[in-house]
């Protein structure tokens, strides 16, 4: 795969695309055997996808968005997340929340304040510094 900067080019977008497409059959598969916290681990791994390109970034978007909808106890998948998925989750709340969309927005900030709880100040400021792994 040629890279560069450590992001991929926009000619290999259409392996990435199915790799979410991929994905996003596991989540949905994994959110009718009620998993959602399985759902969102897997949403989140790999994420971003490195590429600039903006059809991957939405792509995944959508993914990781169905995930998070479907979070119901945010105290249990805190606990069962791994804490170096917290930063990208995060993006993906503040992401989530400039969508504008109101009840994207009020799970968004369900987990978001959870989510500082647990992770602190420091995930906030890391996930809005970090301009290399956008979402």
């Amino acid at each position: 795969m040629a890279a560069t900067g450590g992001f991929v080019e926009t000619d290999n977008a259409e392996a990435i695309i199915t790799r979410i497409e991929h994905k996003s059959r596991k989540i949905e598969s994994l959110l009718k055997q009620s998993k959602p916290v399985e759902a969102l681990k897997t949403a989140l791994e790999g994420s971003p996808p490195m590429t600039r390109d903006e059809r991957c970034k939405s792509a995944n978007w959508i993914v990781v968005h169905r995930a998070i909808m479907a979070i119901k106890d945010v105290d249990g998948l805190l606990s069962s997340l791994d804490a170096e998925y917290y930063d990208i989750l995060m993006k993906y709340l503040y992401r989530g929340l400039s969508t504008g969309d109101r009840p994207t927005c009020d799970q968004c900030l369900r987990i978001h304040e959870k989510l500082t709880e647990r992770a602190g100040l420091g995930c906030i400021l890391r996930s809005l510094a970090d301009t290399v792994n956008a979402v």
